[in-house]
Formats: structure tokens, sequence, C-alpha cells
């Protein structure tokens, strides 16, 4: 019996996807990990894999069309079968557009459920990232129920099991990886007020499927995380300078340039190695402690914005750290990130120094603890040791917190740490 391709579930924030093109064509042979097509999600362009040997039987769904995750999008044939076997065999209702008068069709085929009888009694049938994490959890995939096509066991199926009596205890349940601009599950709509009629000249533009994850989020996070704010002004004279002697040594090596931002993040990795209690995360009945900083920056793209995460920060030199956040900033505009990439951070850091604001106070992205902004380095009057008013050159840190997790005294000990480092750089290099 044919099998459907439907629509997979490619991030946690993920309820639809854009064909974005079709690597295969109807009658092309397809064996387990080839890749049939290229969808785009609310954060990055990624590649849909085969899960069985056969041949492409029909493409339901065209390049450039909206589908609701599970939704089937094509129809597979078997091995041993015939394509026109394939093709003889019921196919979905016609697809029904979800989206108002104007906007972009969402297409919804009716297609009957996969039973999970269908599991084969044969060799384990399971995706690569199930097997992966089946691995991991020790899990013992005979004993797992697939809910994917043809039975197929898929990451959700791995992550509701049980690991087996032989395996290692787990470790203590942790909040599932966020996205860039994730929080826990909970709210799933967008407060609407009213707005003024659209006049004739006025321009309704549809939500892309990032902005509106973005709106249901943050809405969420200002709705349910206790906020308060801290500040602290800085003396960036000294990275300043330091910026300036590592870049003419680079120069000169052919070596890329050092940012600010650069220096600005080795800080906070060393602040956050200094006082852990901020790199945590609040679970519900109890407070996780991250061993690992995983540091997410904030990234602006074309449709808002993605922070992919820079893993074990704490074990970059600040060259490291330099390369990688250019890689990953110039695949986040791309839409070329890797769930992983953007998934998992245990603190934000947000700089809009670049765009000329001086300070602000960016939203908690839960189950994070707290995020860092970061303004423009300012010149300005300061009064030096000697009481002298002089021309410095001031950065504003401010610190917003979850106040279930960091309190006043730990959030500014944290921020004293960071304006510590700024000011003696030499101490975040050792």
């Amino acid at each position: 019996m044919p099998l459907p391709i439907e629509m997979p579930k490619l991030s946690d924030t993920m309820t639809e996807g854009t064909l974005a093109k079709w690597l295969k064509k109807v009658g092309d042979k397809v064996e387990m990990g080839d890749i049939l097509a290229e969808i785009e999600t609310d954060k990055a362009t990624m590649e849909m894999e085969a899960f069985d040997d056969g041949v492409l039987a029909e493409i339901y769904v065209q390049e450039g069309q909206k589908v609701a995750v599970g939704q089937q999008i094509a129809l597979l044939a078997l091995p041993g079968e015939k394509p026109g076997e394939a093709l003889a065999a019921p196919k979905p209702a016609a697809p029904k557009a979800t989206a108002p008068a104007g906007e972009p069709s969402v297409i919804q085929a009716e297609v009957a459920p996969v039973p999970q009888e269908a599991v084969s009694h044969g060799p384990v049938k399971a995706s690569p990232l199930a097997r992966r994490i089946a691995s991991q959890r020790g899990v013992d995939l005979s004993r797992v129920v697939g809910t994917g096509p043809g039975g197929r066991i898929i990451e959700r199926d791995v992550l509701a099991a049980q690991p087996s009596a032989a395996a290692p205890a787990p470790a203590p349940k942790r909040p599932a990886p966020q996205p860039s601009v994730g929080i826990p599950a909970g709210a799933t709509s967008i407060p609407v007020i009213p707005a003024i009629p659209a006049g004739p000249n006025d321009r309704t533009i549809p939500l892309t499927g990032m902005r509106r994850v973005i709106a249901e989020r943050l809405v969420a996070s200002k709705s349910t995380v206790p906020h308060f704010y801290l500040q602290i002004e800085a003396d960036a004279e000294p990275i300043l300078k330091l910026r300036a002697e590592i870049n003419a040594t680079a120069e000169s090596s052919g070596r890329g340039k050092l940012t600010i931002n650069d220096l600005v993040i080795k800080a906070v990795v060393s602040a956050l190695a200094r006082v852990p209690k901020v790199n945590a995360a609040w679970a519900g009945d109890a407070i996780i402690e991250y061993a690992a900083i995983n540091l997410a920056v904030a990234v602006a793209v074309e449709d808002g914005l993605v922070t992919p995460v820079l893993r074990d920060a704490a074990g970059k030199s600040l060259r490291e750290i330099s390369e990688s956040v250019k890689d990953l900033a110039a695949r986040a505009r791309t839409k070329k990130l890797k769930p992983e990439e953007y998934q998992g951070g245990t603190f934000t850091l947000s700089n809009l120094g670049s765009y000329g604001i001086e300070s602000f106070f960016a939203i908690v992205n839960p189950p994070q603890a707290a995020i860092l902004s970061v303004g423009a380095i300012v010149k300005k009057p300061v009064v030096n040791a000697a009481g002298q008013i002089v021309a410095g050159q001031r950065i504003a840190l401010g610190l917003s917190c979850d106040h279930r997790v960091v309190d006043g005294s730990l959030g500014s000990q944290f921020l004293g740490e960071l304006r510590g480092l700024i000011e003696n750089p030499a101490l975040m290099l050792l």
C-alpha cells in the first residue's frame, strides 16, 4: 500500500511550512535518507528526508504553497508496487484554504491517520533522528509504537517512550529546548485589539510564520513572567583600546577583525561563569542551573528576530567566539540554521548598539532566567577619580530578569562582574 508523505514538524514552534523546492519529481526512485524537498519554517529553510524506499508516485503541493504540519503533500509507492497502483490508491480530499481572502492559503488535505497497529514486526523502522534520541535516552525502539508514515518511529514517539529497564536512570527533567523567541507551551493565540479600519491607500500585511510566533510567545512572556529590570553603566575605553590593539595585529597577519560585540560576548560568558545562578531556567517546580553556557545572540532578520546559540561558550577563545558568531549570524539571515543551532540557549544577549540605541530592556526569553541588553558606546562627560570632569566612553548594560529565578541582589552581582570585566578586559582573557 502506498505511503503518504506529510508536512513534517521541523521545529518546536512550527505549525505550517512552505514547500520551497522539490528535489525529486514524480517517477523518481527514492531511497531512505534521500532529500525530497526544501521546507521553509518560521526560522529556517530545512531539508525533508525520505523515511522509506520507493518511487515518488504523486505530488499534491506545489512549490511556494503553505501547508499545515501533518498534512499530506505527496505519495510514495513502496518497493514492489507499480506506480500506477499507487496512483490508483485513495487520494486526499481536495485541500481546504484556511486563510482569509487576500492572504496566502494553507492547504489542509484530509488524510486518514496511520493506525498504530501498522508498526513493522520486522526490522525496526525509525528515522535517523529518532534512533539518535533513543540512543541518548536509553529507549528500546523495539518496544516503541511508531506514529509516522507506515508506522515509522519518529521523534515524538521516542520522547514519549519510557527508557528501558537496563538503561541508566535519566537525568532530572529539564524544560524542552526553546527556539529563539520560544517559551514553554501554553499561550497559542494573540490577543487582538480591534484596529482602525484600513483606508483605500493602506496596506494589510499577512503575518509570516516567524512574526506570528514572535507575537504569540513574547505576549505570553510579558503576561506570565514577573519581569524586573536592572541597569549599570561601564567605562568602555578599556575594551575599545584592547580591540584596537588586537585588530592592529590581526590586520598585519591577515586575520579578521574583532567587533565590540565579540568582546562583550566574551565578557558576558566570563561573568556567567563567575555567577552561574543567572545561567538558569524556571522549570515550574524547580530551578535548573546549567553547567554549560549556551549563549543565544539576537540577530535581526528580514521577518523579525532569531537568536542562534553559541554552544559551550565558556570553552571558546575570543577568536573562536568571533568566528562562530559571524558564521551563525550569516546563516540566520539566509535561513540556513539547523534547529539545534537556534534552540537550547541558557542566556540571551541582545545588542542594539550598532543602531545607535543608547539603552533599552529586552523581554525575557523563557524558560531562561534573564536577558542582557547592550546599548551603544557613547562619548559623554564623566567625573574621574580625581573629581575632574573629563570626556569618557560609556556603555549601558540592561538586565531583564525573571524574578522567580533571579533576585535583585543576584542580578546586581552579575552586572557588577560584567562591568569589572569590561573595564578590565585582560581578566576575561585569562
